[in-house]
């Protein structure tokens, strides 16, 4: 199974200590160069940017891929690289949290999930208890409606 993952689903499930949820649902995730480099920008929480430092052998850090295709440049390099990664390597997945990406990408016939999917994957298979879960999310900065958050609980 090949998984491609955008900066911010890693960012938040590094911040609540989730990030292990990554390789026991997958196995190894692919990340392409420009989504290694937003997790070690300057303005990147010192969490985050230690854990790449660190970074486990399940994260595969791929060169990013030179195309000209002017139809992402909407988006973020770490959002158009992580794309073009899933399109060259025809992953079955791409995790993905930001609406004109995922509309983009679903556009392009990928199949994606964001955070909050793969959190509702690993409480389906009894990983995580979702409430905690969440309830350490809502500590940071990440933004979600509550209906999406009860719909999630229920």
């Amino acid at each position: 199974m090949i998984i491609v993952a955008d900066t911010s689903p890693l960012c938040y499930l590094i911040l609540i200590q989730e990030i292990s949820l990554l390789p026991q649902l997958f196995g190894k995730i692919y990340i392409p160069q420009a989504v290694a480099k937003e997790l070690t920008h300057e303005d990147a929480p010192v969490q985050v940017k230690n854990w790449l430092k660190n970074s486990p052998s399940w994260l595969i850090i791929e060169p990013n891929i030179h195309v000209n295709d002017d139809s992402l440049n909407a988006l973020h390099l770490g959002e158009q690289q992580a794309i073009l990664l899933a399109e060259k390597y025809k992953a079955d997945l791409l995790i993905l949290d930001e609406k004109l990406a995922r509309k983009m990408a679903k556009e392009r016939g990928l199949k994606i999930t964001g955070l909050l999917g793969i959190l509702q994957k690993a409480n389906t298979q009894n990983l995580i208890d979702l409430p905690v879960v969440l309830q350490k999310l809502q500590t940071t900065n990440f933004r979600v409606t509550p209906s999406l958050l009860r719909s999630l609980l229920q």
